[in-house]
């Protein structure tokens, strides 16, 4: 009998979340199935079957919070059919319509492996068709409102609210649908965010100043290129990299932001890992674009796009966030108008972009309607001085007006 162990889930994190189970106790798998999915506070860690066998018995059930080691379950690798090896060769066969990964719960006859259910099939997050299990929703039926129709979550607890009253299952926690309140354990992922916002208050001297950006110039150079560089290089051409290379040639300039603090030494980072903080299923999440400093705007619109994928569908690895010297996060993107972003310790600087709105403001002695960005920069006052932050910002302002003068940066 061969025991399905949590594996090392990286560095500092040292338990995880049952998140889903993909296999039931008693279904034949292949080596490199994947059994249960584990939620950290940072990723989602697969864990497959090592060998072919049958999975007979779950030591561990939805929503338990596991350490590295412990038992998951026991795969029986001597009661595997004969035609299990087979199966799993055929998946694999070039010529063979099936996809690479072999399908769940096979059977333990030689009849084919039965085609992925429609749930299966359709877009949705581990913990969208969770939620749907539970409640008793055809995932199918839900509307996706994430990118490429990825059905989320929200939209399965939105799916839920919307259904006429009619006998429903009952949740794990014991409470259905339709009750005035619900009680939810929270996840490890959520626990883990909420520690650090805490840490991050607690343990530095938070203070944010805040300036306003006319995007106009911005507005300007992005509509004039942005069909160029999707036709020619596939990307979608966002403001997201022009404030990167904003706010890497303010760093230049203002190395003690981009600096962090270990214990009582202060470490000044010669390199820009520019954290981009991405609103994903499972919380917020801040991957990071490493040597952000070396890249021009095409790139980074490209690295940014790629690691914003990989946050959405829960493929980040501990590489993607760890090592980040300095934040960005945008809550325009849902509407905010100004905010105060807090600090993403131990680093000492996080600039919050907001939504651009249209409001009148004085040009050379006349009123002018313009697009408006109210920007902010939360520090860390044992190390950045309020002069240095508010000239930090003061240089992502100019540097936004002028976009040309990012190039003699």
């Amino acid at each position: 009998m061969l025991s399905i162990k949590v594996p090392p889930l990286g560095e500092s994190i040292v338990e995880a979340t049952v998140s889903r189970w993909l296999k039931k106790e008693g279904d034949v798998v292949a080596a490199g199935d994947t059994l249960v999915d584990l939620e950290t506070d940072k990723i989602t860690v697969e864990v497959p079957a090592l060998k072919p066998g049958v999975l007979t018995k779950r030591a561990k059930a939805e929503g338990d919070v596991v350490h590295v080691d412990d038992v998951l379950g026991e795969l029986d690798e001597t009661a595997v059919p004969a035609t299990v090896g087979a199966t799993a060769g055929a998946a694999t066969a070039p010529a063979s319509p099936a996809p690479t990964q072999a399908p769940p719960a096979a059977s333990r006859s030689s009849s084919p492996a039965p085609a992925p259910s429609q749930s299966e099939a359709t877009k949705s997050s581990p913990a969208a068709r969770r939620i749907a299990e539970e409640r008793g929703i055809d995932i199918a039926a839900v509307a996706g409102t994430g990118r490429g129709g990825v059905i989320s979550k929200p939209d399965v607890l939105a799916a839920s609210t919307q259904r006429p009253s009619a006998p429903t299952q009952t949740r794990g926690n014991g409470a259905t649908p339709g009750e005035r309140e619900t009680r939810e354990k929270m996840s490890t992922r959520r626990k883990r965010i909420a520690e650090n916002l805490l840490q991050s208050q607690h343990q530095t001297a938070h203070l944010t100043t805040f300036n306003e950006v006319d995007m106009s110039a911005i507005n300007a150079l992005r509509e004039k290129y942005k069909e160029k560089v999707e036709k020619e290089h596939g990307i979608k051409l966002t403001f997201m990299p022009f404030f990167v290379r904003a706010a890497v040639a303010a760093l230049k300039q203002f190395p003690m932001v981009n600096s962090s603090i270990d214990g009582d030494t202060i470490v000044y980072h010669h390199y820009v890992n520019m954290g981009i903080a991405v609103a994903s299923d499972q919380g917020l999440v801040v991957p990071n674009i490493k040597d952000a400093d070396r890249k021009g705007t095409i790139e980074l619109s490209g690295a940014i796009s790629e690691v914003a994928k990989r946050a959405r569908d829960g493929k980040l690895t501990m590489d993607d966030l760890t090592g980040g010297t300095f934040t960005i996060t945008n809550g325009g993107v849902f509407g905010s108008l100004v905010s105060t972003p807090i600090i993403n310790y131990p680093q000492v600087g996080i600039l919050g972009l907001h939504k651009t709105q249209d409001r009148p403001v004085a040009v050379n002695g006349e009123v002018k309607i313009r697009p408006m960005m109210y920007i902010a920069l939360s520090y860390d006052h044992r190390i950045v001085d309020g002069q240095q932050a508010v000239l930090f910002l003061v240089r992502v302002k100019e540097l936004i007006e002028d976009p040309a003068a990012m190039l003699i940066e």
